[in-house]
């Protein structure tokens, strides 16, 4: 379990993260979404003590990271994926974490073929590629047989048999009631594999939430509805958790709080002609953009300006450090 109070971390006149509380429970796969420069990854380096808080405290499992004697058992972490000693094979780059932490061979064994690292295992680090790496950095992570944890966008490199790896890998480590705690940009993933969510934005805690409440908080199923008479389809549908909205002079309506079904089997007892009825279900990326659109630090200018040619993206770069 990770528990963070208060949890602060300024640099200067930045403040990074700024009064965090959450929890990260044992069981379950804990998402950590934010926009770039949200302060997950510094909030992740004071979790394993690479980063001391200004202010609050984060305990894992009722310690401080530095409290542990054996943390590498405790917190299994990937920050950087290339972290590594580039002239080193991956066995060896294993290896030398086992023996300063009293870990058996075996046990580097078993994560080299858990993570898919056979063929490459006696090959030098440094020509890995960014998926290579990235398997190699969970190998690390899991050498001590972890009860916690705590992946750094996991995914980066990986293709798409290594994408369904890692997920299937993130669920059956918290089904072996571990605490997995996993940031990503890649909302579709989190939508298949997260259980919970923290969500951040500008150091602060935007969310802590489920999947299906984060969904529902932003629109959750709505309904699409073209009808001959809008204004009688509005007084068929009404109830006390129905929101319906439409703009004037059509005949389209969105509804909320009622399935296609029911929609349409009111139509037809009230003798309203349906021309269109279209279920549609807000994605997690959609209520993701929703809950953080004032909390985006970096944006892309999208539309031509003076001296960036027309149809190009160019970026509007914040000051302020990204975390």
């Amino acid at each position: 379990m990770i528990e963070a109070h208060q949890l602060t971390k300024r640099y200067g006149e930045k403040t990074a993260v700024d009064r965090l509380d959450f929890t990260v429970r044992p069981g379950t796969v804990t998402g950590f979404l934010g926009p770039n420069g949200a302060g997950k990854s510094t909030t992740m380096r004071m979790i394993v003590g690479l980063d001391a808080p200004t202010g609050g405290t984060v305990r894992v499992n009722g310690r401080r990271y530095a409290e542990h004697a054996a943390p590498l058992q405790e917190v299994g972490a990937l920050l950087e994926a290339k972290s590594i000693h580039p002239g080193r094979s991956a066995f060896n780059h294993l290896m030398a974490q086992a023996h300063t932490h009293g870990i058996p061979r075996r046990r580097v064994e078993e994560v080299i073929e858990l993570t898919g690292l056979q063929s490459v295992a006696r090959k030098r680090a440094g020509a890995f590629s960014l998926g290579m790496g990235q398997r190699l950095g969970i190998a690390s992570a899991l050498l001590g047989d972890p009860a916690t944890v705590m992946l750094d966008e996991p995914v980066n490199g990986l293709d798409p048999e290594g994408v369904l790896w890692i997920r299937n890998l993130l669920t059956s480590l918290a089904a072996e009631g571990r605490t997995v705690f996993v940031s990503s940009h890649l909302m579709s993933e989190m939508a298949l594999v997260a259980d919970h969510l923290i969500v951040v934005g500008r150091g602060r805690l935007l969310a802590d939430t489920t999947v299906q409440d984060l969904v529902h908080q932003a629109g959750g199923d709505v309904v699409k509805v073209v009808s001959a008479d809008p204004a009688a389809l509005r007084s068929a549908l009404a109830g006390p958790d129905v929101e319906i909205t439409g703009r004037a002079g059509t005949e389209e309506l969105l509804v909320t709080g009622r399935t296609a079904r029911e929609i349409g089997l009111a139509a037809a007892e009230h003798g309203i002609a349906l021309f269109e009825l279209t279920p549609r279900t807000v994605s997690l990326e959609e209520a993701f953009m929703e809950l953080t659109r004032d909390a985006v630090e970096y944006h892309g200018i999208t539309t031509p300006t003076a001296g960036t040619a027309a149809g190009t993206a160019a970026d509007t770069e914040n000051p302020r450090s990204a975390a």
